[in-house]
């Protein structure tokens, strides 16, 4: 299938041109690019906490109006997913990541002088929130375009950006609000995001381009052959040119010519014929979102899979800290079982970036797996009792979700689902579905715990999530393998549709009129 982005006509943005996926070349560029607008976007969001208790004192507010501000931002970044997909088919990806980065510069940098939650709710969750979608998704979705046998690997390895964010953005943020307070730290990250317009001018277009294979011209066919072509295109009866029937739309076959005396005009329309019929049509115009991946059943069953399992993504890291203060583990041990976490989350990326770059493997299959062994690891939490417990439930299910969180969305590209032809708009539908399960996971979580007055209930509702959406996965290669079999059938019904019916003694009759003439012309 072909790839074409649109791209303006000047130098410095013309599309890289290749006759196959590259697997490399410019696509390293776009790889450290995602690095740090994946850095930059979920890297922020996830170190966003750090703000919280000076956001509480500052505005005189709760925990749960602040937590907001992430949760409308985290629904906006989902929700508008299709309006990123739209907008890169129709101006490119590069024009959309910039001005991404601009929206999310310009929130950062207004909420640093805002003097109300609900401030931080349209700066941070609106305005900044619509940029991290311009931002990221096509970021992810060019990348996939420029390689095919290391894409597993490259996604996950260049996503790693979130986890090093945490690590280094945590403990600078916190330093630098000692010095010079929580808005003018808030400003300075406003600031630094403004570089994604950097990563955004890095991200070239690419077109793939098949070689056109040269034909040699093929040897002069004999005059009866060719007779016989123009009678079937013309749909008139196999004769022979003695049978004296007069075929007008042959320059050839007019009263008084023999087969002996062809025009010499004859090779010139044949080869006129042969050139319309190998005519491409005009290419069609790429659709701005293509929703005909909604009819695709094995795209229905990842799409559900995304929304559960998206339940089971957000939560543990939120409800982790809690649910350790409340077995009675210290502020400070509690912070080094997050930390674990994250770190196992870097080599569960890695990892799985590596296993999936083997050939040959079913990647759909790996994927399910460590869906499973992800709801294990929920599971498990509730068990623990004390810190190397939840220590060792940590680093588990830290290395398990980046197995998932890394991969799930770059094999949109692989055959069992869509194919990368259609990855932009299913991509965009894709994110689109999870903003629901995104929206409603956390908030799902914490009505279960003032429910039950009990931290595990939480992991318990993960877990369940988790499930279902391993379910859903088991089903996409199933459906997909049904879908492909349906449509080779269709297509073996309209070949056979093509054949005109003809009677039976069609050639009968022309071969009995072809000995006729012989003989007439013999007896004179």
């Amino acid at each position: 299938s072909k790839m074409t982005v649109k791209a303006v006509k000047m130098p410095c943005t013309a599309p890289n041109v290749y006759t196959k996926v590259p697997d490399g070349g410019w696509g390293w560029t776009i790889a450290f690019a995602f690095f740090f607008v994946e850095a930059l976007t979920y890297g922020i969001i996830k170190s966003f906490g750090v703000f919280f208790n000076d956001l509480m004192e500052s505005f005189d507010e709760t925990n749960s109006r602040i937590s907001w501000i992430i949760s409308i931002c985290v629904f906006v970044q989902t929700f508008t997913a299709p309006l990123s997909t739209v907008l890169s088919n129709r101006f490119g990806h590069r024009f959309v990541v910039m001005a991404g980065g601009v929206l999310i510069s310009t929130g950062m940098v207004i909420a640093s002088f805002a003097r109300t939650v609900v401030d931080m709710y349209v700066t941070i969750g609106v305005i900044s929130g619509l940029g991290y979608c311009l931002s990221f998704l096509p970021t992810v979705t060019i990348l996939s375009q420029y390689f095919d046998k290391r894409r597993s690997l490259v996604t996950a390895v260049a996503s790693t950006g979130e986890c090093f964010a945490v690590f280094s953005f945590a403990p600078a943020i916190t330093a630098l609000k000692e010095q010079i307070g929580w808005r003018y730290s808030l400003l300075s990250v406003g600031v630094l995001q403004l570089s994604i317009v950097v990563c955004g001018s890095l991200l070239r277009p690419i077109i793939i381009k098949e070689q056109e294979e040269v034909k040699a011209q093929p040897p002069e066919e004999p005059t009866e052959t060719k007779y016989m072509l123009e009678n079937e295109q013309t749909r008139t009866s196999i004769e022979s040119i003695d049978s004296g029937v007069e075929i007008t739309t042959s320059p050839s076959n007019v009263p008084g010519k023999t087969k002996a005396e062809p025009k010499s005009e004859e090779p010139k329309e044949h080869v006129q014929i042969l050139v319309e019929n190998n005519s491409t049509p005009p290419e069609p115009k790429t659709k701005l979102l293509d929703f005909s991946v909604m009819r695709d059943y094995s795209f229905i069953c990842y799409a559900f899979f995304g929304l559960f399992a998206t339940l089971g993504f957000f939560a543990p890291s939120l409800y982790i800290i809690p649910l350790s203060l409340s077995l009675g583990i210290g502020k400070d041990h509690s912070a080094y079982i997050l930390s674990a976490m994250a770190i196992a989350e870097v080599f569960g990326r890695i990892s799985a970036g590596w296993v999936l770059n083997k050939k040959p493997i079913r990647k759909i299959y790996i994927e399910l797996i460590c869906v499973v062994l992800l709801s294990v690891a929920l599971f498990a939490f509730p068990f623990a009792s004390e810190f190397w417990g939840l220590m060792t439930c940590s680093i588990f299910f830290g290395f398990m979700l980046g197995t998932v969180a890394g991969t799930h969305i770059p094999l949109l590209a692989e055959d069992d689902v869509v194919g990368i032809a259609k990855m932009s708009s299913a991509a965009g539908v894709y994110v689109f579905i999870q903003s629901l399960a995104g929206l409603a996971g956390p908030p799902l979580a914490g009505v279960l715990v003032d429910t039950t007055q009990n931290y595990s209930s939480a992991f318990y509702s993960c877990a369940a999530g988790m499930v279902l959406g391993a379910v859903f996965l088991a089903l996409v290669r199933p459906c997909k393998a049904g879908l492909c079999h349906r449509q080779q059938q269709r297509a073996e019904e309209s070949a056979a549709e093509v054949v005109p019916d003809l009677p039976e003694d069609f050639i009968d009759m022309d071969i009995g009129k072809a000995e006729n003439s012989g003989k007439g012309c013999d007896g004179v």
